[in-house]
Formats: structure tokens, sequence, C-alpha cells
């Protein structure tokens, strides 16, 4: 009887476990919804200096953006290897699509800051790290439904606009970087 008890409370532990890794095998699955956002007008500041218009910039072409900022060692270098692939497989139509990267914290992240970060990647023309007033990137989470008040509390987050019908992918998770490019495809930009 004990022996009986003993195999029947080992499977049942087996099978929490089985459970647990299968539930947390859906969470590290990213979300995809379809949105609808309203740009600020606000001026940002690009890795050269150079003052953009932030509607503008969203207007221009096929967009992604994603929120990183100069000093992560978590979830942004994995955002940004995903810019990086993208730009290196559009080759020599790499200015196509517009790559924005939104620092989530201008207090430290500078035109400097911004353009060493950029560097590591091996960025191309056509992928732009802003940064700006705390007010104004602000109005910017906002606008994209990406708010957090600390960059400690971040999340991965990547927003495709898509060149049809100017709706916006909201990609909510870490994607592999063939996943990311399949998202570039459904859209066009690929």
């Amino acid at each position: 009887m004990k022996k009986a008890l003993t195999l029947i409370q080992l499977l049942a532990f087996i099978a929490v476990l089985l459970v647990g890794f299968s539930a947390g095998a859906d969470d590290r699955k990213y979300r995809r919804t379809i949105e609808n956002y309203s740009m600020p007008d606000v001026v940002l500041v690009n890795q050269n200096g150079a003052k953009v218009r932030f509607k503008e910039l969203m207007q221009s072409k096929p967009v992604i953006v994603d929120f990183i900022f100069g000093t992560c060692t978590t979830i942004c270098p994995i955002l940004s290897v995903s810019f990086a692939n993208l730009q290196q497989k559009l080759g020599s139509n790499s200015q196509k699509v517009q790559l924005v990267s939104i620092s989530i914290d201008p207090e430290n992240d500078t035109p400097k800051v911004l353009k060493e970060y950029l560097k590591r990647y091996r960025s191309k023309p056509g992928w732009d790290f802003l940064t700006g007033t705390r007010s104004d990137i602000d109005k910017v989470m906002y606008a994209f439904n990406a708010y957090i008040p600390n960059k400690m509390s971040h999340f991965p987050l990547t927003l495709i606009r898509s060149p049809g019908d100017g709706k916006w992918i909201r990609i909510f998770g870490l994607m592999g970087s063939a996943e990311f490019i399949s998202e570039c495809q459904k859209v066009g930009i690929l």
C-alpha cells in the first residue's frame, strides 16, 4: 500500500511538472494582434543628432518599431538582432523599410549612445534610433499602448505597419529571427 501511494504521488508530481512545462511553453509564444494607432506630432532626435518629426517618419514607407534602451542587456539585444537580420536579408533594399528603435531611457540615451548602439549591430541606413524629451517619448509610448513607467519593467514589443492598409501588427513577446522575417513577409515587406 505504501509503495502504491508513493507511485501515485510520483505520477501526480510528474503530471504537475508536465502541465507546468507545457503551460510555460505556451507562454513563450508571441501574441499577434492588428491595431490602429494615431501618431503624436512630436519632434525626436536620431542617432546623428538630427531632429525628426515622428509623425512624418511613420508615414513615409513600411515601418517597424520597437522600444529599447542603450544599456539593456536582456530583451533589447534580441529585438535589435532581428532588425539587423532583416536589414541583412533586404540587402541593397534595406532602405525600403524604415526601422525605428525608440529609446525608453531618454535621460541617458544621447545621440552618441544611440550611434554606438547601432554600430554594434552593423546597422545600415534605414534604421533610426530615436530619443527626445521624457514627455515626447511618453507620448509615443502611450500612442502605441506601450507605456512603461520604468525602463527595468520593459517588455518585448514589435510593431509592423502594413504597407497595404496602414494597420499595425502588434507583436507582443520575443520572436526568433525566422518568425520575425515571416511576420514581415505576411504584410508584404519582403
